[in-house]
């Protein structure tokens, strides 16, 4: 395998985690970008949203590990209220979070897969692109937008050994599930969804973390445009 010099924002908790560290124990350089690391080697405490602080660390990436090209845009932000509650503020900041900050990323990472003539990325969006979630129209705006840049970003930049693929989550353990719970938002408890999901289980990270250990690798470079749900037989 070669190993390469990979970007995963959000890494620093969550799926984002499990997906830095799947990554790296596959043998590759992995660098974290997120608000809040774990203090771990090659994590950068980084707003995703500012442009400026992104390109500072890329610019750092490089230099320690490589030309990035191997991107994970994992980078989350909820937002929880009935829509006609929202004030625009709220909603800039989920776009800015769950969108934006993939734009950012994308368009900083790109010019290094360019130069090499390969290049994976892999965008973390969410299985409430398919179905909607009540409460979070935001959140599901964003997501769905980054399914949309997926598609065309796979065929503008497939004729030069980029791959861009989007991995939507469903019903996956993690800090935020807990909270939708916890607020009374994710429509019955837990153990009830664990009834209604085929496989009776709840997602864990590592279970994204594969699907992307799998899209960045040689194995997948026939493999670009795809939304590949990973959500335990819930959307099909």
């Amino acid at each position: 395998m070669d190993v390469r010099t990979a970007v995963v924002t959000g890494g620093g908790s969550g799926i984002g985690k499990a997906v830095a560290q799947r990554l790296r124990k596959d043998g590759h350089r992995v660098a974290v970008l997120d608000l809040k690391p774990n203090d771990a080697e090659y994590e950068y405490r980084v707003d995703v949203t500012d442009r400026a602080q992104i390109d500072e660390a890329l610019d750092e990436i490089r230099q320690e590990l490589g030309p990035v090209t191997i991107l994970v845009n994992g980078a989350g932000l909820e937002v929880y209220k009935r829509f006609v509650n929202l004030e625009f503020a709220d909603w800039q900041r989920a776009i800015d979070v769950n969108l934006n900050s993939v734009f950012h990323c994308t368009h900083a990472a790109l010019p290094d897969m360019l130069s090499a003539g390969w290049g994976r990325i892999v965008n973390i969006s969410s299985s409430s692109t398919h179905s909607g979630q009540p409460f979070m129209s935001p959140y599901v705006a964003a997501k769905s937008a980054v399914n949309g840049l997926t598609k065309s970003l796979a065929l503008e930049y497939g004729p030069n050994g980029i791959t861009v693929n989007a991995v939507p989550p469903g019903f996956v353990d993690t800090p935020m599930l807990r909270r939708t719970e916890e607020k009374g938002l994710l429509g019955g408890t837990i153990e009830e969804h664990i009834q209604r999901t085929p496989v009776r289980r709840a997602g864990r990270p590592e279970d994204i973390a594969a699907a992307c250990s799998f899209l960045v690798s040689e194995e997948a470079g026939y493999i670009t445009g795809q939304i590949l749900g990973v959500n335990g037989g819930r959307n099909t």
